[in-house]
């Protein structure tokens, strides 16, 4: 990097202006091409006070705001400016504290989007030290959005490299960790508050309505023994990891995927259990209404489903049922004809009592699960196939267990005889073979799913429609986990394991907030992809010591480059001006008593 200075005539007078570049080779060309980074603007090149060129500079050595001539070294200052000029040594300049700022940037304006910054300055006042709890809790949820990681990193590598200090103001106090802990413990009083606030935001924003509700659940697990944590139990691990303990989350959301509510269950709460619960907090939050709600297999019971449908106002609702369902219902629906909704979806309609019954048929579906038990079954034979030449029953038995479970379902399509205790290894004690008759009874139903509904008066391409909506809420839960490492968990405190949790659902907050406002622009670009392209434009402190031992401190953010910039048009988003320079005191050097 290097500083270029472009001279330019302008009504018949030079100027002279400056920028920091670096050279960048690009493949297929032979000489690199210069990249501005920063841009300085123009510095008195002239003696005419008309040409003189002021800037504002903030005086330490004054504590106020004034404004300076700037003149380079290699240029005399004009006696009438003396007073009020200063003469800086271009040739000396250094770029220091190179941070993050566009991703930043862009996580307080969606912050400030959502009005969080006026919520959160009314529940959270600062402490009489000074500390500014609101805007520590948006350090905070940037950090999840946009790096997530323990609040020790944040304090002791993130927060340094990131712009959020320069974002904040000159007020702001950074307190470390310690702080960072202290915003966990003055959240959760306000979650409610918040979820009725995000509602109002959202329907003025996007016009979000809460008709049609997605209801799911999910499970987050711990680092350690988590033994302080009441609700840390083991259970059914949809991590993997069934080795740790866990809480289950259930989390409501709407078909755009804006959430609406969450409860922290037991980590052995089974699905069927928090239905009833949660309906009646969602309709004590924002009322009782004609919603519909989603969900998958597993979640209602019959008994539920009953309740549901019993009363003066019965709850709509749309749900999957397991797959063995198809078949035992098999009589019911096998005559009646397909109706095509898709080109490559059909549907049958049935009966029962009062409820709506939808057997649908993907046939891209049925592909899928097709070759995928096919290719678990030429794995488990040519395992099965290589196991005939073991000599210990022991060990074949091992490979036997270690095979069968790598191919789940699909090993219930393989016969397999196995060696008695007391017999050897041979083509008559071990053998196997492929069930014909079930591997092709299995195929038949591939592809096959049946829904439930007490929506008989619709449509069933609309039923079918609105089914396929809960892969939105599966795509929430990556979203959670992957992007905003709400796992693993960490804290071995109950309060700090709920605020943990309460702040990646800030982060999302902000993260659906982008999703929905990139969709009409740009549908194919996802909100890590934006917060990565923005992650480009850097701040950089540009010091240029002057001839009187001060420093001058500009601190510029980069150029963004055209696809950047293009991505800021299309989100109606102006980057701000760049801060005022500091002007810092002279240098003293104070030597020890009796130095020489």
């Amino acid at each position: 990097m290097f500083l270029r200075a472009t001279r330019r005539k302008k009504d018949g007078k030079e100027h002279r202006y400056f920028s920091v570049v670096e050279n960048v080779r690009v493949p297929g060309r032979r000489c690199p091409f210069q990249k501005t980074l920063l841009y300085l603007g123009e510095i008195n090149d002239a003696q005419q006070s008309a040409w003189v060129k002021a800037i504002g500079v903030f005086d330490e050595a004054s504590g106020q705001a004034r404004t300076l001539n700037l003149f380079p070294d290699d240029h005399p200052v004009p006696g009438a400016l003396a007073a009020n000029s200063v003469s800086v040594c271009l040739g000396d300049y250094q770029l220091k504290r190179p941070r993050q700022y566009g991703a930043c940037w862009l996580a307080c304006e969606l912050w400030r989007e959502l009005e969080l910054d006026a919520f959160w300055s009314q529940r959270l006042a600062a402490s009489r030290e000074g500390t500014d709890w609101a805007k520590l809790l948006l350090v905070s949820v940037a950090y999840r959005l946009i790096e997530p990681g323990s609040e020790w990193r944040c304090h002791r590598l993130w927060y340094d490299r990131s712009a959020m200090g320069d974002l904040l103001g000159e007020g702001f106090v950074w307190g470390g960790k310690d702080q960072l802990y202290g915003v966990l413990d003055r959240l959760l009083a306000h979650r409610d508050a918040l979820f009725q606030h995000l509602q109002a935001r959202w329907k003025d924003l996007f016009g979000a309505k809460l008709d049609v509700l997605l209801y799911d659940l999910t499970s987050t697990y711990f680092e350690g023994q988590a033994e302080d944590i009441k609700k840390a139990r083991y259970g059914y691990s949809r991590d993997h990891r069934p080795d740790c303990k866990q809480v289950v989350l259930a989390l409501v959301v709407t078909p755009e995927g804006f959430p609406v509510g969450y409860e922290i269950m037991n980590g052995n709460t089974l699905d069927k259990e928090t239905l009833p619960q949660f309906m009646e907090r969602i309709e004590g939050l924002y009322g009782k209404a004609q919603r519909v709600w989603l969900m998958d297999r597993g979640i209602p019971t019959d008994d539920q489903l009953a309740a549901l449908r019993a009363g003066e106002s019965p709850v709509k609702y749309l749900v999957g049922t397991p797959r063995a369902q198809v078949k035992k219902t098999r009589a019911h629906w096998e005559a009646a004809p397909w109706i095509k909704v898709r080109d490559a979806v059909e549907v049958k309609l049935f009966k029962e009592k009062d409820e709506l019954y939808v057997v649908a048929r993907s046939d891209g579906r049925q592909q899928k699960e097709i070759a995928i038990r096919r290719k678990k079954l030429a794995r488990l034979l040519w395992t099965l196939r290589g196991m005939r030449k073991e000599t210990q029953r022991d060990r074949l038995l091992m490979r036997w267990g270690a095979a069968k479970a790598k191919a789940g379902r699909a090993a219930a399509m393989v016969e397999v005889r196995l060696p008695g205790p007391e017999e050897g290894i041979s083509a008559g004690t071990y053998s196997f073979a492929l069930r014909k008759k079930k591997l092709k009874e299995a195929e038949l139903y591939d592809g096959h799913y049946l829904l439930r509904s007490n929506l008989s008066d619709k449509e069933p391409e609309w039923l079918w429609q609105l089914y396929m909506l809960l892969v939105r809420i599966e795509g929430v839960f990556r979203c959670f986990k992957n992007d905003l490492g709400i796992r693993p968990v960490y804290h071995q405190n109950d309060a700090r394991v709920e605020a943990h949790i309460f702040v990646c659902f800030q982060a999302y907050c902000l993260w659906v907030t982008l999703q929905e406002r990139l969709r009409p622009l740009a549908p194919g670009l996802t909100p890590r992809q934006a917060l990565d392209q923005l992650g480009g434009i850097q701040m950089l402190d540009v010091e240029l010591p002057t001839s009187d031992g001060r420093t001058l401190k500009l601190s510029r953010y980069t150029q963004p480059d055209p696809a950047t910039e293009l991505l800021l048009q299309r989100l109606g988003k102006r980057l701000p001006e760049q801060s005022p320079p500091r002007l810092s005191n002279p240098v003293k050097l104070e030597l020890p008593q009796g130095a020489v």
